[in-house]
């Protein structure tokens, strides 16, 4: 295993639950990116090729939520692991793209960044 932080980007249009999120996995040890929606996550996707692990909301404003995001991010950058949250639906594993995991809200942090390191372990 690496001696490196997992970095992850974390996918939030509700500024406090993305924010008590991202200060959860800092204080866990990863490397945090943040965005609020699809558009300003592809860009730091774009930006940022250490990006391991994308924790992505479904209902975001804008054009794509995050299903979408997620199968956009599976078809352009395969390596990364994808995980969806939602607190107004519960998706099936048909509706993910491969390997993709999903947490309803409200999650339990330690067991999302769990899947986070067991994802991404070598």
């Amino acid at each position: 295993m690496s001696n490196f932080p997992i970095s992850v980007l974390v996918v939030e249009d509700e500024a406090l639950v993305r924010m008590g999120m991202v200060d959860y996995l800092e204080d866990s040890g990863f490397e945090v990116l943040e965005a609020s929606n699809a558009d300003e996550a592809i860009a730091m996707l774009v930006e940022h090729a250490e990006i391991r692990v994308l924790f992505t909301d479904i209902d975001m404003p804008g054009g794509i939520d995050g299903l979408r995001l997620a199968a956009a991010v599976r078809d352009r950058w395969p390596p990364i692991k994808i995980v969806v949250t939602s607190g107004h639906r519960n998706v099936t594993p048909d509706e993910l793209p491969h390997e993709a995991r999903f947490f309803q809200k409200p999650y339990n942090p330690d067991e999302v960044a769990a899947v986070f390191r067991a994802m991404t372990r070598l």
